[in-house]
């Protein structure tokens, strides 16, 4: 990979929504596996750069949320990537146990099919 400038980063210079947020996508880095999609405020970005351990910003709590904090499922940051528009943010993370708060791999576990919902994977044991 061919590296472009030396740039350092400053999350001032991203693009937020009216509230403060910007959309943040887990993925799997060793997979490529999508896992989820949560939001992160410019301070759920800086504790991700600073600690390792991916922070987004809980909407109905209004509070901070590491991941995997309470559960023991836990990501742990590899990369982060901003798309071109720079309006959101893609985290290669290692995930250790289920992403999903319904104990499953990924929150994306329903597929649409033939105009019917069809279940691709059950909650992990």
């Amino acid at each position: 990979m061919k590296k472009v400038g030396n740039m350092s980063f400053d999350p001032e210079t991203l693009k937020y929504n009216a509230d403060g947020l910007i959309p943040c996508i887990a993925q799997e880095a060793e997979t490529g596996e999508v896992l989820m999609l949560a939001w992160m405020n410019e301070g759920a970005i800086r504790r991700t750069l600073e600690t390792g351990r991916v922070t987004y910003w809980s909407r109905s709590r209004a509070a901070f949320w590491i991941k995997g904090e309470s559960s023991g499922h836990v990501q742990d940051l590899v990369e982060l990537r901003l798309d071109c528009d720079r309006d959101c943010l893609l985290a290669l993370v290692r995930q250790t146990g289920p992403a999903c708060h319904t104990n499953r791999r990924s929150c994306f576990y329903t597929a649409l099919r033939d105009g019917a919902e069809l279940e691709l994977m059950a909650p992990m044991e």
